[in-house]
């Protein structure tokens, strides 16, 4: 049986019971047959895919067998055309791997086909990480944009816009990471000649995924250091994409640490290091960092403070009251532990607003936004040392908000701060962790709110539910966001039942709530017609999303 439902979005969907894969290898279980100016060719089910192009497109699909369908890709401007007054603007991230390890973008004609969707949809546009380490990996100075430029030209070409992240990280060993891309070959050369550049535990463990901060104004790279070396990065690519800024890219994300978010790798789950809900441990031991805290010592009048980090503060996967740090009364509460917590904090911000500052210099009078990402670390958030955000360098407890100072930090700057979670519910997490997601989120709005910074928004997690949008949508409308970025374009999205999910959520955060989403027979006035049909044809050569 073949349903029908009507919305503002202008697709024709099929959907088979068994998954189909596009000629270019990118999985899928929904064929999308659209035309944007161009004609398309695929087997069996579309015989012909003509678009006319005018003020008003035509798309015109034809079956050897069955009746022909026909329905229009209107004009509009990029974006979604913007929210509705108290309305959200919905971003989607892009794969990780859009650009291969090579430079080149993949999979061009299912992105095509995707981004044709998630215009139709009624989404804002798409987030794409901008990495490092395959821009500046012919070595020092050396950008090859040439990919990225290929994908804004795409991305206009569908009326969308984007939000760039300058990813100054690895990609890999985290949660939700299916690839792996590491920092520059050069920068790995200077990390072997010098391995107290990336971050280290207690135990000597080399993190590699991110800097240290604390070489931030040393010139441990090739002779420059490492905000110089971001500075001039964002600067190529200010140069390159001059054209765009302001328009298309609507928005420059300052990757600041590991997975881009402001933050220390306290948590990594590369070779099971941490698992949840673990505390993680503090990244505080390359000798860099040790100098730092150890000229922090002097200064107060405490050397001996400055020898080492807290040595009773336990190990990646204990709880709080396992140690002796973070337990109820722990030392955390005791004059070294409060003047370790600011160091550590203190140098995480004097961090971000170094980065900030560098991006503001480069992109001041583009027209572009500029964002930042703080980690959504709501495991033993109802304990009273908040232990896993204490170890990630958000000095945050019971008697303390830690959110607050960054939220200056950023409304200094003029970015908007981007968190995480905003789709959990306390309810739904494992009870012996001390989640409280809500209580985090509500907690960022209020510091956002009392600093005047701009809020937005991701799910940490990839969910398809009606659970997770309701929770995102409720989310939006007490916190007031700015936008949401949705985690994450894949073949699960495009699956029928996710696929109409997901076009009402988009509806309903445009609409400000308003909509509670698409029925799955929808006899209203919509404006589009998506329909699913059923057949017993299953071309494997079909063109699919």
């Amino acid at each position: 049986m073949a349903s029908t439902l009507r919305s503002s979005t202008s697709f024709m969907a099929r959907v088979d019971s068994k998954p189909h894969k596009a000629s270019d290898d990118f999985p899928v279980s929904m064929t999308l047959c659209i035309a944007d100016g161009y004609s398309y060719k695929a087997a069996s089910s579309c015989r012909r895919l003509r678009a006319v192009n005018s003020s008003r497109r035509e798309v015109v699909l034809r079956r050897e067998e069955g009746p022909e369908l026909l329905h229009s890709l209107r004009e509009a401007p990029h974006g979604g055309g913007g929210a509705a007054a108290g309305g959200v603007s919905v971003y989607v991230m892009l794969p990780l791997d859009t650009v291969s390890p090579e430079g080149r973008l993949q999979r061009t004609r299912a992105l095509g086909a995707s981004l044709a969707a998630l215009r139709s949809a009624g989404a804002e546009g798409v987030m794409v990480d901008v990495w490092w380490g395959l821009v500046e990996r012919a070595g020092p100075g050396q950008y090859d944009w040439g990919a990225y430029e290929e994908l804004v030209r795409m991305v206009d070409k569908h009326g969308l816009k984007l939000q760039m992240v300058m990813s100054f990280h690895q990609c890999g060993g985290n949660v939700g990471d299916n690839c792996t891309i590491p920092l520059p070959p050069w920068v790995h050369e200077e990390i072997s000649r010098n391995p107290d550049i990336v971050y280290t535990d207690r135990s000597g463990r080399r993190n590699p995924e991110y800097i240290s901060l604390a070489c931030d104004t040393l010139p441990v790279l090739r002779g420059r250091t490492p905000i110089q070396v971001y500075s001039d990065y964002m600067r190529s690519f200010r140069d390159c994409f001059s054209g765009y800024l302001g328009g298309v890219i609507a928005e420059i994300q300052v990757g600041m640490g590991p997975c881009g978010e402001l933050r220390y790798p306290s948590y990594p789950e590369t070779n099971g290091t941490w698992r949840f809900p673990g505390i993680g441990e503090f990244q505080c031991y390359d000798k860099y960092m040790k100098a730092s805290l150890q000229a922090a010592g002097i200064a107060v009048g405490h050397e001996e403070w400055g020898r080492e980090g807290p040595h009773d503060a336990g190990h990646y996967n204990q709880f709080p009251e396992d140690t002796g740090f973070f337990r109820r009364e722990g030392t955390w509460t005791s004059d070294y532990g409060k003047f370790f917590l600011e160091w550590y904090s203190g140098q995480l911000l004097e961090h971000g607003d170094r980065v900030l500052a560098a991006a503001e210099a480069v992109f001041l009078g583009t027209g572009t936004k500029l964002s930042a990402k703080v980690a959504g670390i709501h495991w033993h958030y109802r304990t009273r040392s908040h232990a896993a955000e204490l170890t990630a360098g958000y000095y945050n407890t019971r008697n303390r908000d830690g959110y607050l100072p960054i939220a200056r930090m950023m409304a200094k700057r003029g970015a908007v701060l981007n968190f995480t979670c905003m789709e959990m519910k306390d309810e739904q997490q494992p009870g012996y962790a001390g989640c409280s997601p809500e209580l985090l989120v509500r907690q960022v709005k209020q510091a956002t709110a009392a600093a005047g910074a701009e809020l937005a928004g991701e799910n940490a997690l990839e969910r398809y539910d009606e659970a997770a949008y309701a929770q995102v949508v409720a989310t939006s409308k007490v916190a007031g966001l700015s936008a949401f970025t949705y985690l994450r374009m894949n073949k699960n999205l495009f699956e029928g039942e996710n696929w109409r999910r997901f076009v009402g959520f988009v509806k309903s955060m445009r609409e400000g709530g308003r909509n509670k989403g698409l029925p799955k027979s929808d006899t209203t006035h919509s404006d589009l017609y998506v329909g699913f049909i059923t057949s017993t044809d299953k071309n494997p050569e079909l063109e699919a999303v």
